[in-house]
């Protein structure tokens, strides 16, 4: 329908912005992974393997990695259990509140990362809403250190900022189900519960994976809020990674565990997408 010059004309505008903000961003730091810092806090374009090797033996870098990976888990799966019934109730129960009820859940994008997480803050203090509160009803007797600066705080903040993207993809993904589907169901004698089983939950994995991949990716790249709430347990592997970058000036062992964690990232993307493909509705 149209000319190879207009498509050409469309097209290299997003090529360009794609490959210089992107691919050249990420070919820079696959170079530096393998250059190295002199003791003159001089990077050194000398190409090694000493930054990977030092990233497989000390122990602390593997220990903040496993324990970042099991952050991400736990907020995948809390947003999970928050998302999915939340998705099912306004998709299928809300009626005419739809609408209404959607843009509830949109509106907490609206407000700016750091609002939220100063905010958990704020709950979580010592001398927070939710420690003043537990002292007034006399449930506890002295503030509770581990709600915050601890890797509580991080899951549970992570898991409020997270959850509205897990919600998005599995409630279109409910959407899509065709709804004689649900009637047919009821009609050849199946119950809710079983219908539910045997027909929304299938179709909705495609749903159901994105938003899993969503929390994952983005709560193990996630620095902010370890950093104002996380303290010295709930350290993440981003807030090395920018350690390394700044006060550290070791860019090169920075390169190093960064294109790690895009490893990692882009396996997860690479097999959550084959997922996809399986369950997906046609």
């Amino acid at each position: 329908m149209f000319s190879r010059t207009y498509r050409a004309v469309i097209t290299l505008p997003p090529v360009t912005w794609v490959a210089m903000f992107l691919l050249v961003p990420y070919i820079l730091m696959f170079c530096y992974s393998f250059w190295s810092v002199s003791s003159l806090q001089v990077i050194v374009h000398s190409c090694s393997l000493a930054n990977y090797r030092e990233l497989l033996s000390k122990s602390v870098y593997l220990q903040t990695l496993f324990r970042s990976m099991w952050i991400a888990a736990r907020v995948t799966l809390f947003s999970l259990l928050l998302g999915y019934p939340l998705a099912y109730y306004v998709s299928f129960q809300s009626g005419k509140r739809k609408d209404l009820l959607y843009q509830l859940v949109i509106i907490p994008l609206w407000v700016s990362y750091l609002v939220r997480a100063y905010a958990w803050k704020t709950v979580l203090g010592s001398d927070g809403v939710l420690n003043t509160l537990l002292q007034y009803i006399h449930v506890s007797q002295h503030p509770l250190g581990f709600l915050l600066y601890s890797p509580f705080a991080v899951v549970l903040t992570l898991t409020h900022i997270y959850t509205p993207f897990t919600f998005l993809p599995i409630y279109a993904s409910l959407e899509r189900i065709p709804r004689n589907l649900i009637e047919a169901s009821h009609d050849l004698g199946a119950s809710s519960w079983q219908t539910f089983r045997t027909v929304i939950l299938p179709l909705s994995v495609p749903g159901v994976l994105a938003g899993a991949t969503f929390a994952f990716v983005l709560s193990l790249g996630d620095f902010l809020a370890p950093l104002l709430l996380g303290g010295p347990s709930g350290i993440m592997i981003s807030n090395i990674v920018v350690s390394l970058f700044g006060a550290a000036y070791n860019w090169p062992l920075g390169a190093a565990i960064s294109f790690c964690m895009l490893a990692i990232v882009v396996g997860l993307l690479f097999f959550s997408e084959r997922l996809e493909k399986k369950w997906s509705f046609r």
